[in-house]
Protein backbone atom coordinates (compact mmCIF):
# COMPACT_ATOMS: atom_id res chain seq x y z
CA UNK A 1 0.00 0.00 0.00
CA UNK A 2 1.21 3.29 -0.79
CA UNK A 3 1.32 5.63 2.17
CA UNK A 4 1.48 8.54 0.20
CA UNK A 5 -1.94 7.72 -1.67
CA UNK A 6 -3.98 6.71 1.36
CA UNK A 7 -3.03 10.04 2.91
CA UNK A 8 -3.40 12.49 -0.25
CA UNK A 9 -6.73 13.34 0.80
CA UNK A 10 -5.32 15.05 4.13
CA UNK A 11 -3.05 17.78 2.17
CA UNK A 12 -4.30 20.57 3.73
CA UNK A 13 -4.30 18.54 7.72
CA UNK A 14 -1.90 17.94 10.11
CA UNK A 15 -0.57 13.98 9.45
CA UNK A 16 1.49 11.86 11.70
CA UNK A 17 2.44 8.80 10.40
CA UNK A 18 3.69 6.53 12.64
CA UNK A 19 5.98 3.90 11.62
CA UNK A 20 7.21 0.32 13.08
CA UNK A 21 10.61 0.73 11.51
CA UNK A 22 13.52 2.04 13.60
CA UNK A 23 15.78 4.61 11.45
CA UNK A 24 19.28 3.17 9.77
CA UNK A 25 21.95 4.53 12.52
CA UNK A 26 25.75 3.04 12.47
CA UNK A 27 26.68 1.21 15.38
CA UNK A 28 28.78 4.14 16.30
CA UNK A 29 25.92 6.33 16.22
CA UNK A 30 23.95 4.31 18.47
CA UNK A 31 26.82 3.67 21.41
CA UNK A 32 26.75 7.79 21.01
CA UNK A 33 22.47 7.97 21.28
CA UNK A 34 22.82 5.09 24.23
CA UNK A 35 25.22 6.88 25.90
CA UNK A 36 23.36 10.05 25.91
CA UNK A 37 20.45 8.19 26.52
CA UNK A 38 21.69 6.96 30.28
CA UNK A 39 23.39 10.49 30.76
CA UNK A 40 19.55 11.91 30.45
CA UNK A 41 18.38 9.52 32.55
CA UNK A 42 20.68 9.66 35.21
CA UNK A 43 20.22 13.59 35.18
CA UNK A 44 16.36 12.63 35.56
CA UNK A 45 14.87 13.35 32.03
CA UNK A 46 13.10 10.26 31.66
CA UNK A 47 11.12 11.04 28.55
CA UNK A 48 14.17 12.22 26.94
CA UNK A 49 16.21 9.00 27.51
CA UNK A 50 13.09 6.75 26.44
CA UNK A 51 12.94 8.54 23.10
CA UNK A 52 16.35 7.78 22.71
CA UNK A 53 16.19 4.19 23.63
CA UNK A 54 13.47 3.47 21.91
CA UNK A 55 14.90 4.82 18.62
CA UNK A 56 17.89 2.27 19.40
CA UNK A 57 16.26 -0.18 20.37
CA UNK A 58 18.93 -0.18 23.81
CA UNK A 59 16.72 -3.52 25.72
CA UNK A 60 18.81 -2.55 28.89
CA UNK A 61 17.79 1.40 28.73
CA UNK A 62 14.24 0.16 27.85
CA UNK A 63 14.24 -2.18 31.10
CA UNK A 64 15.33 0.63 33.45
CA UNK A 65 12.49 3.31 31.92
CA UNK A 66 10.21 0.41 32.68
CA UNK A 67 11.19 0.17 36.23
CA UNK A 68 11.21 3.67 36.92
CA UNK A 69 6.97 3.94 35.57
CA UNK A 70 6.60 0.15 37.80
CA UNK A 71 8.12 2.21 41.02
CA UNK A 72 6.06 5.40 40.14
CA UNK A 73 2.78 3.20 39.90
CA UNK A 74 2.36 3.21 35.75
CA UNK A 75 2.47 -0.18 35.28
CA UNK A 76 0.86 -0.16 31.75
CA UNK A 77 3.87 2.31 30.05
CA UNK A 78 5.83 -0.28 32.59
CA UNK A 79 4.35 -2.83 30.44
CA UNK A 80 4.91 -1.13 27.52
CA UNK A 81 8.47 -0.88 27.57
CA UNK A 82 9.06 -4.26 29.20
CA UNK A 83 7.20 -5.70 26.43
CA UNK A 84 9.70 -3.78 23.63
CA UNK A 85 12.24 -4.52 25.42
CA UNK A 86 11.60 -7.43 25.24
CA UNK A 87 11.84 -8.61 29.24
CA UNK A 88 9.43 -11.63 29.23
CA UNK A 89 9.88 -12.34 33.05
CA UNK A 90 9.15 -8.64 33.89
CA UNK A 91 6.04 -8.53 31.46
CA UNK A 92 4.29 -11.34 32.35
CA UNK A 93 4.74 -10.17 35.96
CA UNK A 94 2.49 -7.19 35.35
CA UNK A 95 0.22 -9.07 32.92
CA UNK A 96 -0.44 -11.47 35.87
CA UNK A 97 -1.24 -7.93 38.36
CA UNK A 98 -3.80 -6.63 35.37
CA UNK A 99 -5.33 -9.69 35.03
CA UNK A 100 -6.06 -10.35 38.73
CA UNK A 101 -7.61 -6.79 39.06
CA UNK A 102 -9.80 -7.44 35.82
CA UNK A 103 -11.05 -10.55 37.65
CA UNK A 104 -11.75 -8.87 40.96
CA UNK A 105 -13.99 -6.12 38.63
CA UNK A 106 -15.73 -9.06 36.98
CA UNK A 107 -16.77 -11.02 39.89
CA UNK A 108 -17.33 -7.71 42.29
CA UNK A 109 -21.20 -8.00 42.84
CA UNK A 110 -22.58 -4.43 41.44
CA UNK A 111 -23.19 -1.76 44.07
CA UNK A 112 -26.89 -0.37 44.01
CA UNK A 113 -27.07 3.21 45.08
Amino acid sequence: MDCKNVLSRFKNQAVFLKTVSRPQISSGQKVALNRKGNILYNEGDIEGARRIFLTTGYSDGLVRIGDFYRSKGRALDALRMYWIAPDKKKSESIIIELSEIIKSMIHEPEKKD
